[in-house]
């Protein structure tokens, strides 16, 4: 089992207590009652195929089956793998059981053990699809009694929706399980950037201070002992305390504004583990020094936007930035989008054009997405 991770903001918990809701209570209930609709075609085989007691039985063995289906499905994934296959076990003596009285519309229950199967067992389910396939296709031809069955089609129809429905079942888990996976990751990756720059402050607060303070606790333990022998040194003393504790403030204030401006080498820093996180593989400049330094915040939140975007958005396997004194370049080799929607870009195009650049977004052929940002009248280079 996954361990629970907090969520990392607002967007993530609501996301992740939304998946959680569904998951849980009369939802899950009702969505695994919806697809006990499909049983109607059982329900007409059995009045079609049987009379008297054996259309008694037919529908007594249909309920069961719809109860068991509902029992096991909610806690499919947690259940005690011995309970599951007692469960599985039978669920399929009842559709064995119902053979006899719905005839080849009876593999309809096939395929709700598919799902069942499947979830439980993902890839390692295939000898099972097949056998319930192979059955759907054999049994109808091979017994007589049966053969008004294949006039309508339906067993046929059956052989092909079983493996269309473990494939479909299988997908959509997997893709489910996707999802929360990335979800979780991310929270995971935001708390420990958060725990990481926690620890930062800490330690840069600590080297800022650490001297600072202890001076300025000896200076004023000389100051208070020299109070009666010596008062003008005493005031020395505590002039030289109030400079220190000035400069300290200073340090601290300057500290905490640094944290909060927008740097290019700390979104590139930001944007590689973001790239790495996202299973991107990021070709990111290592170094700053050739971006004039009046460019530099401007020219992160052009690369933070920019590979907030490609992760987001653009489904690609790769992502290159290229720098230049006047010139940032964001290429990825995923599907594209449309530049001219999304209140990212247009945020940044006001912020470049106000600092009298040009923003150029657009596709790349065969495939990839560009955003470049040029401030030429400072002689940006392509």
């Amino acid at each position: 089992m996954r361990a629970e991770v907090e969520p990392a903001g607002p967007a993530e918990a609501g996301w992740l207590a939304s998946e959680k809701r569904w998951g849980q209570g009369w939802r899950r209930l009702a969505f695994h009652a919806v697809l006990l609709l499909y049983l109607i075609y059982v329900v007409r085989a059995v009045d079609q195929y049987s009379q008297g007691v054996g259309a008694v039985v037919g529908y007594a063995l249909l309920g069961a089956f719809a109860i068991g289906f509902l029992v096991i499905m909610p806690d499919l994934e947690s259940i005690p793998p011995r309970r599951f296959w007692a469960l599985c076990g039978m669920l399929f003596a009842l559709f064995v059981a119902q053979l006899a009285f719905a005839q080849a519309e009876a593999f309809t229950l096939a395929g709700y053990l598919t799902i069942v199967i499947v979830r439980r067992l993902g890839s390692h389910s295939i000898p099972v699809v097949a056998g319930f396939t192979i059955g759907a296709i054999v049994l109808p031809v091979a017994v007589p009694s049966w053969h008004d069955s294949l006039a309508t089609g339906f067993g046929n129809a059956t052989a092909v929706a079983i493996p269309i429905t473990a494939l479909a079942t299988y997908t959509v888990h997997r893709i489910r399980n996707g999802n929360l996976a990335l979800a979780e990751a991310h929270a995971e990756v935001a708390r420990l950037a958060a725990e990481n720059e926690r620890s930062r402050i800490a330690r840069d607060l600590h080297d800022l201070l650490g001297h600072s303070l202890t001076t300025i606790t000896v200076k004023t333990g000389l100051a208070r002992r020299l109070g009666e022998t010596d008062p003008n040194r005493a005031l020395a003393e505590i002039a030289e305390v109030e400079t220190l504790a000035r400069q300290a403030l200073a340090d601290v204030r300057a500290a905490v504004s640094n944290y909060r401006e927008v740097t290019l080498a700390g979104e590139l820093a930001t944007g590689r583990e973001l790239l790495r996180a996202a299973g991107i593989l990021a070709d990111l400049p290592s170094a700053v020094d050739g971006v004039s330094p009046e460019h530099q915040e401007l020219f992160g939140w052009v690369v933070r936007e920019g590979l907030t975007n490609v992760v987001r958005h653009a489904r690609a396997t790769s992502c290159a930035v290229r720098l230049s004194e006047g010139c940032v370049e964001i290429e990825d080799d995923g599907v594209g989008g449309d530049s001219s929607t999304g209140s990212g870009l247009s945020g940044l195009a006001e912020r470049v054009g106000a600092a009298g650049g040009a923003v150029d977004a657009g596709p790349l052929q065969p495939r990839g997405w560009r955003l470049r940002v040029s401030l030429a009248a400072q002689g940006a280079s392509s």
